[in-house]
């Protein structure tokens, strides 16, 4: 399994989460977090709450097989991207295995 984490902008948040939905990726985690990085934006300032930060940023978290990565990746970029050059980054990780809380029993034995 792989767990995809993107950091997107917040106005294009919900197109892409509509086209993983569409793609049959039901199961996501969206948080709203502010960030900093290489690329400064011209108009962008300094968050109220924190001083080293310069951007609003989603965090989109999501599961899959590991066949499933590659397409999922794609309609993040595809849904993602902007005319600017600061558009996010994503991040892919190894998911050994997960467990539902209510059972334990593991995820990855029931995809099988």
């Amino acid at each position: 399994m792989k767990e995809i984490t993107a950091f997107i902008k917040p106005n294009r948040v919900q197109k892409t989460i509509e086209a993983l939905s569409d793609a049959g990726f039901k199961s996501m985690t969206v948080s709203q977090g502010e960030g900093t990085g290489a690329f400064k934006a011209k108009g962008t300032s300094p968050s109220l709450n924190f001083y080293v930060t310069d951007s609003p940023v989603i965090k989109l978290e999501l599961v899959c097989q590991n066949e499933e990565a590659k397409n999922t990746i794609d309609i993040i970029i595809e849904n993602g991207k902007t005319p600017t050059p600061d558009d996010g980054i994503i991040y892919i990780s190894n998911v050994e295995d997960a467990f539902q809380i209510k059972t334990g029993k593991s995820i990855k034995q029931a995809w099988k």
